[in-house]
């Protein structure tokens, strides 16, 4: 997934998106003032829900991202995938994807091999070390997935209206 902005992540004691929602409505309108609070809100909640993801995967020295990248490769059938693949599994962008690979190449965790299939393309691969260290930072992640601070009806709300902006722009969304 796109990895969000990671403005501060400590809790703040003034409601700058109620601010600029205010000072929004009275030079333009109350509308698109309600537009703007909105994009800021989500984009501060998804900041919150990331935030919390890196937090709990620190120990094991990698970002979400990555964990992400390690899980998708172990739950491929063959353990490798080619990076096309995996930047639309993902979503990440090209340019994302090659950092995080590269940087998980360098410590290990996976390896790029010829794609037999197409001479011009190679697969990335999750290493034994990579499954180990997926699979020992998974009880972890788990663990702050159980508990991101909302019950499973918010949560279910927030999956349903997200769904809806998906659909909007030509996701698939089950």
């Amino acid at each position: 997934m796109p990895q969000p902005s990671h403005r501060s992540l400590t809790a703040t004691n003034f409601d700058a998106i109620a601010e600029g929602q205010r000072q929004w409505a009275k030079r333009h309108s109350r509308a698109a003032a309600e537009g703007l609070a909105t994009i800021s809100s989500t984009v501060r909640a998804a900041d919150i829900l990331w935030g919390g993801a890196e937090e709990a995967l620190k120990p094991f020295g990698i970002t979400f991202n990555q964990f992400e990248l390690l899980t998708v490769l172990m739950y491929a059938k063959s353990g490798a995938l080619s990076m096309n693949k995996i930047s639309t599994r993902l979503q990440l962008p090209p340019a994302s994807l090659t950092h995080a690979v590269s940087r998980l190449e360098k410590l290990g965790l996976l390896q790029r091999i010829p794609n037999r299939e197409d001479r011009r393309s190679v697969l990335v691969m999750v290493t034994d070390q990579g499954i180990a260290l997926a699979g020992a930072a998974t009880p972890q992640v788990n663990k702050y997935f159980e508990n991101i601070g909302l019950d499973a009806q918010d949560q279910a709300q927030l999956r349903a209206i997200a769904a809806k902006l998906r659909r909007k722009v030509g996701d698939v969304v089950e």
